[in-house]
């Protein structure tokens, strides 16, 4: 029982105040439970059954021994691990610089030049993709991507450059999920940007203007260095989601063709629910973890040395 004992000096009107602040530091404690009771549940819980589970051959078909640091190890050995990871790691390094510079262009255009209704409709247009179901985008895209009656195909024709089988030859198909990824997730990050330059001081324009700087200078020396902070969030989510991708490839290819877009997620669910290995897929899922809080830490500390030194 939480006792308050009156200071010498203090009188009626001090101990109100600190049983009015005290009761606001339980009220706060009475809001943050239910939140954290569900992130217990739902992230920690699931985190560290996974990770114990690692250490084990459990699968759902029985048997749950313990193996130690082998599923760790046969992951090193494993060519279908190492193939998973290098093509997540293309399709992370080249979506993310796509999405993250298309969605900063397309913003500091319609902040500069559109500012009314029309760039309003643009920007809800944009955003479609990001709210399109997951399932209807894949049968839309696989048309379009289509070798026969797909319109991309059909507009390389008219420019004399043949089409390519997207989807059913290795070298094409991560690029087409790649150009699938970027057209989904530029909406989302465009709107990031675009409240992000809305609270750059107009001042420094009107100033830079003065001086003769055009839009690309503009854009290079006010705008990139005032949306430092943006451009971390923007970069360290697309480096997530990246990594995390599963719905989209299994849509699109599912993993195909030859294993050629199967990611590291697609990798753990076909070990889990394919394989009916649950140790093993829980271990490559907790080097997925570290991997991602990894180059969320890198990322975090590059960003904020260019800051620093800006």
């Amino acid at each position: 029982m939480i006792t308050l004992r009156q200071h010498p000096t203090e009188g009626p009107r001090g101990m109100a105040q600190r049983r009015r602040r005290l009761g606001r530091r339980y009220m706060g404690m009475l809001f943050v439970i239910p939140s954290a009771l569900i992130l217990l549940v739902v992230v920690v819980a699931p985190i560290l059954s996974s990770f114990g589970i690692s250490f084990t051959n459990y699968s759902i078909l029985g048997g749950d021994d313990w193996e130690g640091t082998k599923n760790y190890q046969q992951l090193f050995s494993d060519p279908t691990f190492a193939q998973a990871l290098e093509h997540t790691a293309i399709y992370t390094f080249v979506a993310v610089p796509v999405q993250t510079i298309l969605a900063l262009v397309l913003a500091e255009v319609i902040a500069k030049r559109y500012r009314n209704r029309w760039g309003a409709f643009v920007r809800s247009v944009l955003f479609i993709p990001v709210i399109a179901s997951l399932v209807i985008s894949g049968v839309v895209w696989r048309a379009l991507f289509d070798t026969d009656h797909g319109a991309i195909n059909a507009v390389l024709a008219l420019i004399g450059v043949p089409g390519p089988d997207w989807f059913g030859e290795p070298n094409t198909a991560l690029i087409a999920v790649i150009i699938v990824t970027v057209w989904k997730n530029t909406g989302f990050f465009l709107i990031i940007y675009y409240a992000g330059i809305m609270n750059v001081p107009v001042e420094l324009y009107e100033a830079s203007a003065l001086d003769g700087a055009g839009p690309i200078k503009q854009l290079i020396h006010i705008t990139i260095p005032q949306l430092n902070r943006v451009t971390a969030l923007v970069v360290i989510l697309g480096t997530i989601w990246s990594f995390q991708v599963f719905d989209l490839v299994y849509t699109l290819t599912g993993g195909g063709p030859g294993g050629a877009t199967t990611t590291l997620v697609m990798a753990i669910y076909n070990a889990a629910f394919q394989n009916f290995n649950m140790g093993y897929a829980s271990a490559m899922a907790m080097v997925l973890l570290l991997i991602v809080l990894v180059l969320s830490i890198i990322q975090r500390r590059v960003l904020r040395e260019r800051k620093e030194l800006q």
